[in-house]
């Protein structure tokens, strides 16, 4: 009889149904009967793995069955249930888990499992939010925990203590999502993700030099290959709507293959045709639920990175982007794994940064500030100067009303930098005490920054940087910014989850820790 191995995960929801995703340990016909209605799909295999993508129009607590046999939900678990997505009421977001075990040892080295605690604290009665958004580093490949090296240690002597193939990142999705706990949170909240650096490596597509440098390492290309054909299985596909997976050509193409043999040669050309052509794939997306849009950008895999013509987005997909960012909804939420607003003195470090490294001081220091650039991580927004300025111009065109209605907010949400706070934002005269932009960050889940660091990035980020960086942009030449934003609460450094909570035009914004248990640390309305 063939095993559960990873989920049922609830993926894309709707007002009708859901889409459930699982892996197996065989071939197998996957049944999920809700509502008293029974849909059923066979597995497709990838490099000897087995996935199921099984959508049912139905709602209501469900079950799932391998050739017949009930395996979810588990025993002594609470029902999983599929809750109808019409309207969003609450979206819980964050990034940055690592998965290690919960005991007192590594409780003391990487804090409280925030999505643990929030997963005991919904079977305890707590209120299922609408939707839970996953802002990057789901996994860890380049810092892979002890049982990973152990699994990797197993099966090869040779290469980096880092996940290397397909194999290895298929144990690495599944030690992260199997915990009992987080595992049926996954069953039970639908969940939307997207990638950052470190589920592939950490500062993945920096900067061109980068990724000639990467390119050389004997082991890269399969890793890239691998990082992407697993995310696509394990996270991407179930971003889509069935209508979307119907028409896309990769994922008909992949399963076909699946059904019968093995689709692992496909993906993997896909994989690395979208590696080496960013344009070839489309890693983002959007959805309209009701009054509120919600658009996750890819802020990793299609950055353009022409030395002297840097863009967070390339010409496809800002283009793509430009077309959903309007007003006419009641919210706008727009999910960048990077943050767009940095505290002020670290965003103009890193524009000075970009301008010294496009050769603004001459070549010897354009060489110095490459390597400024990748060993203090200096890629978000801010060193994607010509990027953040059009992306803030068409964010003030939104909140002016000038692409239609002014939604009520528009909530930018993010993750990365190991720590939490709210920032409002608006053009140089505008008053931020009423602004309509936010940007509201949270991250880690599960990966805290030490003692030390919190400090230092008190330090550099609010207090030395400020100063700094109002020299260093004047050195650079660089022209004055088109918007002015603050930090308005924050930052806290607990692992955390956030949750925006909507009704109508109104939104409110908390962010919440676990000392051990799950608690708010505040709340801010953004809307009336």
């Amino acid at each position: 009889m063939p095993d559960l191995l990873v989920g049922p995960l609830l993926r894309y929801v709707d007002e009708a149904g859901a889409s459930v995703w699982v892996e197996t340990s065989a071939p197998c016909e996957v049944t999920i009967e809700a509502g008293g209605l029974r849909t059923a799909d066979r597995t497709f295999t990838v490099h000897g793995h087995h996935y199921a993508l099984v959508d049912i129009e139905a709602t209501g607590p469900y079950t799932v069955e391998l050739d017949g046999e009930t395996v979810w939900p588990l025993d002594g678990a609470p029902p999983s249930r599929i809750c109808p997505l019409g309207e969003v009421g609450k979206v819980v977001f964050g990034s940055c888990r690592t998965s290690v075990p919960h005991d007192d040892e590594h409780v003391r080295t990487h804090g409280v499992d925030v999505l643990h605690a929030y997963g005991r604290h919904l079977m305890e009665g707590g209120d299922l939010p609408s939707l839970m958004l996953f802002l990057g580093d789901q996994v860890y490949a380049d810092e892979p925990s002890q049982e990973m090296l152990d699994f990797i240690h197993a099966r090869r002597q040779d290469g980096p203590d880092e996940i290397v193939d397909f194999e290895e990142y298929a144990e690495l999705y599944r030690q992260a999502w199997t915990d009992p706990v987080v595992r049926w949170v996954l069953s039970t909240v639908p969940t939307a993700m997207i990638f950052d650096d470190h589920d592939v490596r950490d500062d993945w597509n920096t900067s061109e030099t980068w990724r000639r440098e990467i390119a050389e390492l004997p082991w890269w290309q399969t890793r890239i290959v691998s990082a992407l054909g697993a995310y696509w299985v394990y996270q991407h596909i179930g971003n889509l709507s069935p209508s979307e997976r119907k028409a896309d050509p990769v994922y008909a193409a992949v399963v076909a293959e699946g059904r019968d043999g093995d689709g692992g040669a496909l993906l993997d050309a896909f994989a690395a045709k979208a590696d080496a052509d960013p344009a070839s794939a489309r890693w983002s997306y959007s959805r309209d639920i009701s009054r509120t849009r919600l658009v996750m950008l890819d802020t990793r895999s299609a950055r353009k990175l022409d030395t002297g013509d840097r863009r967070m987005l390339d010409q496809e997909e800002w283009d793509w982007f430009t077309e959903l960012a309007t007003g006419d909804v009641d919210h706008l939420l727009i999910g960048s794994s990077v943050p767009v607003f940095l505290p002020s003195g670290i965003f103009d470090v890193e524009s000075w940064n970009e301008a010294v490294a496009d050769g603004a001081w001459g070549r010897r220091a354009a060489r110095w500030g490459e390597k400024l650039r990748q060993a203090l991580d200096l890629e978000h927004w801010g060193a994607f100067r010509r990027s953040f300025e059009e992306f803030g111009h068409v964010l003030v065109d939104v909140a002016s009303g000038r692409k239609g209605r002014a939604p009520a907010t528009i909530v930018l949400m993010s993750g990365d930098v190991h720590y939490s706070y709210l920032a409002a934002a608006g053009p140089v005269s505008a008053d931020l005490d009423s602004a309509r932009i936010y940007q509201a960050v949270c991250s880690p889940i599960r990966n805290p920054l030490s003692r030390v660091l919190r400090l230092a990035n008190v330090i550099g980020s609010f207090g030395v940087a400020s100063l700094a960086g109002i020299i260093l942009v004047r050195t650079a030449k660089l022209p004055r910014r088109t918007l002015r934003w603050k930090i308005t609460d924050g930052p806290w450094f607990p692992n955390a989850l956030a949750s925006l909570d909507l009704d109508g035009r109104s939104a409110v914004v908390r962010w919440h820790t676990a000392r051990p248990d799950f608690e708010e640390v505040t709340a801010v309305r953004l809307a009336p």
